[in-house]
């Protein structure tokens, strides 16, 4: 296991669990961090949009063109946003930085 670093839309950073395999966006919603992720990671969304921290874009997995379909009806997409449920943790990624996008929160119950 290792570890990645979210900041969440209030700018509050927490250090969480990654486990091999997973896609990150799996690995924020399961430590209840607020993502909304409503399509489950079918890339048929942009309900998980992050922005990863600098010197991380060259270790993820180059965008498939669904991801960036998807990115491009997103609000606030900068040169650095992804879909977390397109990152696919291995341990290359341990200590990545990610920030969750504004609009990905879950809608207050």
């Amino acid at each position: 296991m290792g570890e990645i670093i979210v900041t969440d839309q209030t700018g509050k950073t927490q250090t969480i669990e990654a486990v091999e395999g997973w896609r990150v966006m799996e690995i924020i919603r399961e430590h209840g961090l607020p993502i909304k992720a409503e399509c489950g990671g079918a890339c048929a969304c942009a309900t998980c949009h992050v922005y990863v921290a600098d010197g991380w874009q060259g270790k993820l997995g180059d965008m498939r063109e669904e991801e960036e379909d998807m990115l491009d009806e997103a609000m606030d997409v900068a040169d650095n946003s992804r879909l977390s449920c397109q990152l696919i943790y291995n341990p290359e990624l341990d200590g990545l930085s990610v920030t969750l996008a504004p609009g990905t929160e879950p809608e207050p119950v």
